[in-house]
């Protein structure tokens, strides 16, 4: 059985006829559906084709064929753009599996974020704000997307309003009888519990 099992083993594999390329693989321009134009124009030849959501859309950047010297961020608010097309050195995000650092040429990721710090580094200025939550984007171009649902610089947070919310929702869970109340009370620990440690840490 070992013996088998090591000749398998030692076989060079070929890659499955159906695979298909990785997402980072797809040609920058959208392919056309030359076939179905064709049949398209067969059948109402005096109709234009329908439009698909990809004939609306800009090209996909190329990859670039050398990992580039800066990552280009942008950080957008539902309410405010406070980031575009601006180019660092690094950012940390809070990601829920934990704080996650991105650098050009990262892998192409979706990191969905927790209430924590964003660190923007440009040389030796670190810019921080805190975080409610969102969503981080990382392109394979060294482009990242920071969507976040609410964000605020660290420094404009207000320790003792921090504290007294801190307080409040602490007193809320333990008093909570339903499952929504203690749902909503764990939360504002936990988004006030952040802020705190993003004041004192």
């Amino acid at each position: 059985m070992f013996r088998q099992a090591s000749r398998l083993l030692a076989r060079t594999t070929t890659p499955w006829r159906g695979s298909r390329a990785f997402s980072s693989d797809v040609p920058a321009t959208p392919a056309q559906d030359s076939s179905f134009i064709e049949s398209w124009s067969k059948v109402i030849p005096n109709l234009d084709p329908p439009k698909t959501p990809s004939s609306f859309m800009t090209p996909r950047p190329a990859t670039p064929s050398a990992i580039p010297s800066k990552l280009t961020v942008n950080f957008v608010l539902p309410y405010a753009s406070e980031l575009s097309a601006k180019e660092v050195d690094m950012v940390i995000v809070p990601a829920t599996t934990g704080q996650m650092g991105i650098l050009p040429g990262h892998v192409p990721t979706i990191a969905e974020l927790k209430p924590g710090i964003l660190s923007v580094h440009e040389g030796n200025d670190v810019t921080k704000y805190f975080l409610s939550s969102g969503f981080a984007l990382i392109h394979a171009n060294s482009v990242a997307d920071i969507i976040a649902v609410e964000a605020v610089p660290v420094d404009r947070l207000d320790p003792a309003l921090v504290q007294k919310g801190l307080a409040d929702f602490t007193q809320k869970l333990g008093s909570a009888t339903t499952d929504l109340e203690k749902a909503e009370a764990q939360i504002g620990v936990d988004v006030h519990s952040a802020m705190n440690s993003a004041i004192t840490g």
